[in-house]
């Protein structure tokens, strides 16, 4: 076999192993979860068939959401049941797809739902909603009062500039429970071994004692000493 025909061939081996690789390597960038959801409604005396069917389908989407792995992982530390309520109704009616069955007995109504969506466009779905609608890019650390923009170290004081992205009155009490609680930077402090130290919380204020107001778009700088013993640590928010 001549040198020419060998060095073909060679390419031609090379080009077809390459193939599945890249095929895969697409299929993974769109990759897609199955959504199913199943319920049953107990119709009025007075309510109409396409009503009921209506009603039991809309809460088989919204089950399908709720209960599926990505949702609860993504919402594991949100507490506020009607952000929780919202958000699910929200994504019920942007992926609801296909309706497998319907059925009626008497006086109940069932649905049965099947849909498939892509994985990183419901999780970025879900970040964004709970971050008060604004788009948040994978990575970032944001809620829906604050953004962390950057986290740096000089001589042993970490400094975290952030964001504030709803109006924030400290005085004010419509901003007690949940949201009071969102308006707090986390910091994590880890020792040599990687192992958790202790976790302090810092008011998002622009200064140690005061600023009880940030409007949307103020930018400050939040100062923290690392404590003694500590190699590492992590900055984030509470959602």
């Amino acid at each position: 076999m001549s040198v020419r025909r060998t060095a073909t061939v060679a390419l031609l081996l090379s080009a077809t192993f390459a193939i599945p690789a890249a095929i895969y390597a697409v299929e993974s960038l769109n990759e897609r979860i199955e959504l199913t959801g199943d319920y049953r409604y107990a119709m009025q005396a007075s309510e109409a068939l396409a009503e009921a069917k209506s009603l039991a389908c809309r809460e088989a989407w919204r089950q399908a959401i709720a209960t599926s792995p990505l949702y609860r992982e993504q919402t594991a530390a949100v507490v506020d049941s009607e952000l929780l309520r919202q958000l699910v109704d929200s994504l019920a009616a942007r992926y609801a797809a296909q309706v497998v069955e319907e059925t009626e007995r008497r006086q109940t109504v069932s649905c049965k739902v099947r849909g498939t969506v892509p994985k990183d466009d419901l999780a970025f779905a879900i970040r964004t909603q709970l971050a008060g609608g604004v788009p948040v890019v994978h990575g970032v650390e944001q809620n829906r009062a604050l953004r962390i923009l950057s986290v740096r170290e000089e001589n042993g004081v970490i400094l975290i500039q952030y964001q504030a992205l709803k109006r924030l009155d400290w005085l004010g009490t419509h901003y007690q429970g949940g949201l009071r609680e969102s308006a707090d930077i986390m910091v994590d402090f880890y020792d040599e071994q990687g192992l958790l130290m202790k976790t302090e919380r810092y008011p998002a204020r622009r200064t140690a004692t005061g600023d009880d107001v940030m409007n949307p778009g103020a930018i400050a700088v939040l100062k923290v000493t690392k404590p003694a013993g500590s190699k590492t640590y992590r900055a984030w928010l509470v959602k």
